[in-house]
């Protein structure tokens, strides 16, 4: 099975629907989120792989949507293979990352 892609502009309408469950995954490292984040995502580095994986059943539900976010989409597609290679069913790549959405939907966030 192959995950899907959404546009930053999807993920601001999805991030925005409080009434649907989500599960927001960002891949990047701690120094990276202390320069910009974004609401209702949780964190697994993508580098501490090992720490966390084995409790991905506990922490993400795999029958829940699941949108990835890294810098520029390249881990977070890493991350969405592994998911759906684990069993979820329902994982979306965000195209462009956060690089792409502080440019497309909110130019305010700082870039790097």
């Amino acid at each position: 099975m192959i995950f899907t892609e959404i546009t930053v502009t999807e993920l601001a309408a999805k991030l925005a629907d409080l009434d649907r469950s989500y599960q927001f995954v960002d891949v990047r490292e701690p120094q990276e989120l202390a320069m910009v984040t974004l609401p209702r995502f949780i964190n697994l580095p993508l580098s501490e792989h090992a720490d966390w994986s084995p409790e991905i059943y506990t922490r993400l539900d795999k029958d829940v949507e699941t949108l990835v976010l890294c810098h520029h989409g390249m881990r977070s597609a890493q991350m969405c293979q592994w998911l759906i290679d684990r069993g979820f069913t329902q994982v979306s790549n965000i195209i462009g990352g956060i690089d792409a959405y502080s440019y497309h939907v909110d130019p305010s966030l700082p870039k790097y």
